[in-house]
């Protein structure tokens, strides 16, 4: 398992500083550098805990950001599930941006009314 990069950790930290949680930060940051990992993997590259994954796996998952599929064990046992990610980076960062500027517009509108009323 590769170590985080400067580079990854820095990517990790932007997507915080904008808005997203660091548990869903973390493991976009990883899946983003990895064609496609277990759930273990994650776990281990994203450094977090299984419950944090978990939940930041339910929101990827309610984005429709990943995608996940499951393979057969080569022994016995339960299929292990994979997962990649479902839109590419340039697509989930417009997304990032729409969502941010559609927030900066309600607040500018709110703004607005709060010196309209100060008027009155």
């Amino acid at each position: 398992m590769p170590a985080p990069s400067a580079e990854g950790e820095e990517f990790a930290s932007i997507l915080m500083n904008i808005g997203l949680k660091r548990t869903v930060a973390k493991v976009l940051t990883y899946l983003a550098g990895v064609e496609e990992a277990t759930y273990r993997e994650i776990e281990i590259g994203s450094d977090l805990r299984q419950p944090e994954v978990s939940i930041a796996m339910r929101e990827l998952r309610n984005l429709d950001w990943i995608s996940e599929r499951d393979e057969k064990n080569p022994g016995k046992g339960r299929p292990y599930r994979i997962y990649t990610l479902n839109r590419s980076l340039p697509e989930i960062i417009e997304y990032l941006e729409r969502e941010k500027t559609r927030e900066t517009e309600q607040v500018m509108l709110q703004i607005e009314r709060l010196k309209e009323l100060k008027k009155t």
